[in-house]
């Protein structure tokens, strides 16, 4: 079993896809390092040889910032937006959507699925006896 950054690999998975069970690294990314280290992308996770695995720690490792390193950052950059007061900022701590989407009605989940229309969430009226 490849363990890598922290994360074991699916053995039964192709590398190409495999990779991207790590935080920060996605199908594009994978490509370009199994390109980068000569490694075949049709190869299965539990094909790799030791040196192959221990290549790929390496590059990954000096190279790129994943998993807990990367969600610092990304966790340190929303604070900041958050601390400045800035429209992105605001709509992080009101948690809505922040690129210019719609929410009258496409931010359910975002929103908490709240219909506040006129019938819905009603109770049925009492029954005649």
């Amino acid at each position: 079993m490849a363990r890598i950054v922290g994360i074991n690999l699916p053995p039964t998975k192709k590398i190409e896809i495999g990779l991207t069970y790590i935080f920060g690294i996605g199908r594009t990314l994978s490509n370009n390092i199994l390109q980068e280290l000569d490694i075949d992308i049709n190869k299965r996770v539990n094909d790799l040889t030791t040196e192959e695995v221990d290549k790929l720690k390496k590059f990954i490792e000096s190279h790129y910032r994943t998993e807990g390193a990367l969600k610092r950052d990304i966790r340190t950059n929303i604070k900041r937006l958050k601390d400045i007061n800035c429209y992105r900022g605001t709509r992080h701590t009101s948690r809505l959507p922040l690129h210019g989407q719609r929410t009258k009605t496409n931010s359910r989940t975002v929103r908490g699925n709240v219909r506040r229309t006129m019938g819905s969430g009603r109770r049925p009226s009492a029954k005649k006896t």
